[in-house]
């Protein structure tokens, strides 16, 4: 395996992590006894009802497990405390904001994009909400946000060695593509990973693997003896945005990412994390996509009834909930119009820690299915081409709902060839 390493330059990069799985809820078998059956529908109600409250605890331990550095938004969304982002502010905007006491922590430039995201901290005393609400007040005319923090959509169970006698599965033939990735870090060292070329950005040239990002990342490109993901002759660019720190996902990280993957012209970028609508980062992606960039994101697995998460939900980015091998729909999929693809999100395997593999579930696992298969063909960024792959990959779904798009699967499953079962391939 080669590793090509970038490392952060002019930018003293905020740092990112939280474990960002989220556990799903074991759902009840129907209770029998007495004659009495619960049905399935109630059961499903009752697990539906939970989901949405598993972020927000998840999201409510990482503030009280780090007050000094996180805070809350007005909707308990978890930010970095302190620090507010402004977008290409003026030189007339940063004195203003000097002069009530605001200080520039540092600032990245987006060369390619025309775009400067500035990060503020805010004087001693006031409140990351009331930073805010200064900073807007004193520049109308400006963007300002907070430092949203993002997290992973999905679980990882504990890993297994491989069952050796796994007939090995087949091998891609297509030539090499090039698949961005921003997710935690991931293990190049796993066997998956051993004839990869991947490129790695982040963490100031530290390497910081963790189990989401090795999954996501063997989904797209990984090969062993027993397992395959969708394009292994693919060329990985993996951004680490997390780096193993409370703070990690937050948007100035996942903004620099962007701007290296703009920078290496790298036409699809797989984005299997989850979080708030934030000005900064809509902006970042718009002109990304005007560019020609395909960005694929997952919808997230905060139930079906819950409001809508991004970066899925920004306009054109593409969309994909998860399937199980029964092709139906995860309970804890989100729905609505940003979901353009459905792919497999559970009974499927994938790289897991310490060179096992593990079975994983989620619409994060989801995702890297339809970017891998978009990127085949894309050679550079291209709006036209970007479009004409949507719309060929579009025709070759299995519709699984009413037909035509629909706010459930969107225009249909895709994928599910590439499926690794994981039942016969992990050994309990």
């Amino acid at each position: 395996m080669r590793v090509l390493t970038h490392c952060l330059t002019g930018l003293t990069m905020l740092a990112t992590t939280a474990t960002a799985q989220v556990r799903l809820p074991s759902i009840p078998l129907p209770v029998q006894g007495l004659g009495v059956t619960r049905p399935l529908d109630e059961v499903e109600s009752q697990s539906l009802d939970r989901l949405s409250d598993l972020r927000q605890l998840t999201i409510e331990r990482l503030i009280r497990d780090n007050p000094r550095l996180i805070d809350e938004d007005p909707n308990g969304e978890p930010v970095v405390r302190h620090e507010i982002l402004g977008l290409s502010p003026t030189e007339a905007a940063l004195d203003r904001a000097r002069s009530l006491g605001f200080k520039v922590n540092r600032e990245q430039s987006l060369a390619g994009l025309n775009l400067r995201l500035v990060v503020f901290d805010a004087p001693s005393g006031m409140s990351t909400k009331k930073a805010l609400r200064t900073l807007r007040e004193a520049d109308p005319a400006g963007s300002y946000d907070y430092n949203h923090i993002y997290t992973g959509g999905g679980e990882v169970s504990r890993g297994a060695p491989a069952n050796s006698t796994v007939d090995t599965p087949r091998r891609d033939t297509q030539s090499r593509v090039r698949i961005g990735l921003l997710d935690t870090g991931i293990d190049v060292t796993h066997p998956v990973f051993r004839d990869a070329i991947v490129h790695s950005w982040g963490c100031d040239d530290r390497p910081v693997s963790a189990a989401h990002g090795t999954a996501v990342a063997s989904l797209l490109i990984g090969h062993s003896e027993v397992f395959q993901g969708v394009r292994p002759n693919a060329e990985l660019y993996a951004a680490d945005v997390f780096c193993g720190r409370p703070t990690g996902g937050a948007v100035d990280a996942l903004v620099a990412a962007l701007g290296w993957l703009q920078q290496e012209k790298v036409p699809v970028i797989n984005i299997s994390l989850v979080g708030p609508k934030n000005a900064m980062l809509e902006r970042v992606i718009g002109s990304l996509i005007a560019g020609g960039y395909t960005l694929v994101a997952a919808v997230g697995n905060d139930g079906p009834a819950a409001p809508p998460l991004y970066p899925a939900s920004y306009q054109h980015v593409v969309g994909v909930t998860a399937v199980d091998a029964h092709r139906r729909i995860l309970i804890e999929a989100a729905r609505g119009p940003q979901v353009m693809f459905a792919a497999p999100g559970a009974d499927i395997a994938a790289a897991g820690t310490d060179h096992t593999y593990a079975a994983v579930r989620g619409t994060s696992f989801a995702a890297p299915f339809v970017a891998a298969l978009l990127a085949t063909g894309l050679a550079e960024p291209d709006a036209i081409a970007a479009a004409a792959a949507i719309d060929a990959l579009a025709k070759t779904a299995v519709d699984l709902g009413p037909p035509g798009r629909d706010l459930t699967y969107g225009f249909g499953l895709v994928g599910a060839d590439y499926r690794v079962d994981p039942a016969p391939l992990i050994r309990r």
